[in-house]
């Protein structure tokens, strides 16, 4: 996935893409384990992503902005 401005997104949006984020890392250590994926860097990818939207929403939770 390219890198993307998560600040342009709505909170309720973020949520939502946070939860198919998660599903979607489960699927992929499910995937390596089971031999059926061969890109290891797509968890760390995600997780990338995942601690993206999660500053986002932290921010927005503290000071109450939509952007810094």
């Amino acid at each position: 996935m390219a890198k993307k401005n998560f600040w342009e997104y709505t909170s309720e949006e973020l949520e939502n893409k946070l939860r198919e984020l998660k599903a979607e890392i489960r699927k992929a250590r499910f995937d390596i384990k089971a031999g059926r994926e061969r890109n290891v860097k797509k968890i760390k990818n995600l997780k990338k992503d995942v601690a993206r939207i999660l500053t986002v929403l932290n921010f927005r939770k503290k000071f109450g902005k939509e952007r810094p």
